[in-house]
């Protein structure tokens, strides 16, 4: 939601050290470039070295939860990312879309006790999209970092 009250975050950010891996689907590829430039930017920003990120694309947004899996099989992940885009139609596949990408990441994460930013965003429109995809992808590269410090202290 755009101006939502997301809260102070608990503690300074700090990325150094940590492993990040991103998914990013290709529909709507504007959209989803520009979601990985400000996750990439932010990330960096947050002292993530880009040598320890692995950036990769797949299709679409239904494709990037088997992605995500490979990734967390491989081990060695602190988080990962997700990123896409999609945009209503005028049929039931964005529902279809948006459930199954938006649940399957979800699996994933818990499934592997793996923190992953889903920057997926379903939006009703282009504008919409474009209004959205510099702060969600800044979003994604806080939340995997922030996530990342938290499961270091429960583990």
């Amino acid at each position: 939601m755009q101006g939502a009250n997301k809260g102070a975050d608990a503690k300074p950010l700090n990325g150094k050290g940590l492993r990040i891996g991103i998914v990013q689907a290709r529909f709507n590829a504007d959209i989803t470039d520009a979601l990985a430039s400000a996750c990439l930017s932010e990330l960096e920003s947050l002292g993530v070295a880009a040598s320890d990120i692995h950036h990769l694309q797949v299709p679409g947004a239904l494709e990037v939860p088997i992605a995500l899996q490979a990734l967390a099989e491989r081990g060695g992940y602190h988080a990962l990312v997700a990123l896409g885009c999609i945009i209503r139609g005028e049929t039931y596949h964005f529902e279809l879309v948006a459930n199954e990408s938006g649940a399957s990441v979800s699996r994933v994460a818990l499934d592997y006790r793996l923190p992953i930013a889903n920057a997926i965003i379903t939006t009703e429109n282009l504008e919409q999209a474009v209004a959205r995809q510099t702060d969600k992808g800044r979003d994604a590269a806080r939340v995997a970092v922030e996530m990342a410090q938290l499961l270091a202290t429960l583990s």
